[in-house]
Parts: C-alpha cells; sequence; structure tokens
C-alpha cells in the first residue's frame, strides 16, 4: 500500500470511528450515516487513494469541476455515487441531472422548474434535498425558511422525489440550534434524511439528527490556496481564504 493510501485508510478509519461514536450516543450507529466524501478542487489522483480505502459517495460543488474528472474514475468505480452539494446554476441543471446521483441544492422555485424538465427529458428521476439558508444569511444560497413549505409542495408537484432537508449554519457560531431547527423541519414536512455537519461539525449535526454529512478536510486535509498578487504598491504575494 503506498504511502498516500496508507494515509487515506487511516483517516477514513478515524472518521468512520468518531461517527459510530457519535450515533450510538442517539441509538443508530454508523452504518445509519452517509459519509459524503467532499472532493471539490481536489484532482483525481488526490481521490483515488480514498477509493481505493474503501469509499464510494463523494460530493462536489461545481458541475463543471464534475464533468472534468468524474466520468473516468467512475468508469473505473461503476459503484461511485456522486452528490451535488453546491449551488447550482439553472443553466446547469441538465448538466446536474446526467453526472448527479444525488442534488443537495433544490433551493427556489426557478430551479426547480429547470430540473423537472431536465428529468423529464432525460426519463431519470434524481433524488433532491431542499437547501435551507437556516441563518438567513443574505450571502448564502438557500430557501428562505418561510419559503420551506411552498417549495417542498412544489416539488411533490412536480414528482421530483425528496430526501430531505440540507443546511449550512453560519460560521464561527454554535451550530447545534441550527442543526435542531432544521430537524425539527423536517419533521413537521415528513422528510426522513437531514444532510448537515461537515469537518468542524459533523458530531454534533450527527447528535442532532444527520443522516448525511459532508466531510472534506478530515478525509484530504486542508486544500491549498491559490497564490495571487497584491496590488503594486503592495510586497509579496498574498493567499486566499482557506476553503471550509
Amino acid at each position: 500500500m503506498t504511502t498516500d493510501s496508507s494515509q487515506a485508510a487511516l483517516r477514513l478509519s478515524a472518521l468512520r470511528d468518531a461517527i459510530d461514536r457519535a450515533a450510538r450516543l442517539t441509538d443508530r450507529s454508523g452504518e445509519d450515516i452517509t459519509l459524503i466524501a467532499v472532493s471539490k478542487t481536489q484532482e483525481a489522483d488526490a481521490i483515488r487513494p480514498l477509493i481505493a480505502a474503501g469509499q464510494r459517495v463523494f460530493g462536489e460543488n461545481r458541475v463543471q469541476e464534475s464533468q472534468e474528472k468524474w466520468p473516468a474514475l467512475r468508469d473505473e468505480h461503476p459503484d461511485i455515487a456522486l452528490h451535488l452539494v453546491g449551488q447550482l446554476q439553472s443553466n446547469k441543471a441538465a448538466d446536474a441531472v446526467a453526472l448527479f446521483d444525488v442534488i443537495h441544492s433544490l433551493d427556489r422555485p426557478s430551479l426547480l422548474t429547470v430540473l423537472a424538465k431536465a428529468m423529464d427529458a432525460a426519463g431519470k428521476r434524481v433524488p433532491c434535498y431542499i437547501q435551507v439558508n437556516i441563518g438567513a444569511e443574505e450571502q448564502k444560497g438557500g430557501c428562505a425558511i418561510a419559503d420551506v413549505p411552498a417549495l417542498i409542495a412544489a416539488a411533490r408537484d412536480a414528482d421530483i422525489p425528496l430526501l430531505g432537508l440540507m443546511a449550512v449554519p453560519p460560521a464561527d457560531v454554535e451550530p447545534a440550534p441550527y442543526f435542531a431547527l432544521l430537524a425539527k423541519m423536517a419533521r413537521e414536512e415528513g422528510l426522513p434524511r437531514l444532510s448537515m455537519g461537515m469537518s468542524g461539525d459533523y458530531e454534533t449535526a450527527i447528535m442532532l439528527g444527520a443522516t448525511d454529512i459532508r466531510v472534506g478536510t478530515a478525509l484530504f486535509g486542508n486544500r491549498p490556496t491559490p497564490a495571487r498578487p497584491v496590488p503594486k504598491s503592495g510586497r509579496g504575494m498574498i493567499r486566499n481564504s482557506p476553503a471550509t
């Protein structure tokens, strides 16, 4: 086993152990939790060791990036499930339906309309999560809390299969109240699954009912941030903020 493969196996094993411990606190097991390995910005060679270690569910943020690397990887490993966990532009809906097995970011009526048409044209139904702007943050995508029931009803009318709700709590605050609110909303709407929790808060999310967690850094390590030049008046180089 190569060093990369050994590291991937160790990280995956440690993460699964932590998932199992958190799940047992809610009378579940780690097998009840879907671990989505978020491979955004990772090249195929960085993903293969994790596949070799046994991971089979991956998440991507961008359709175009996914189109560039995943067809070949899925030819090698046809049992991989690919989830779109980032924002989806309406003009990429048909491509998303063709490539992904699950979409986590259905958040507005206009996207619902084009997704339904794309699914009709493709002759397939792709399960979706309703993404909720759980912290009412202007800079984030997601359906406003008050608009969630109407969007769920519209999705059901359009025969889009709904799995549950997805959300990303505000950064740098305690996430538990937001996870609890999302869980309450899902129960009220009769939706069984909750896509919530990332590398820094997945254990809290699991204890509050998460069924799907989206983890990147804990599996791949910190993502490299490309350097960019500062204005001529500055010196040297600065780096973008690290990805979450």
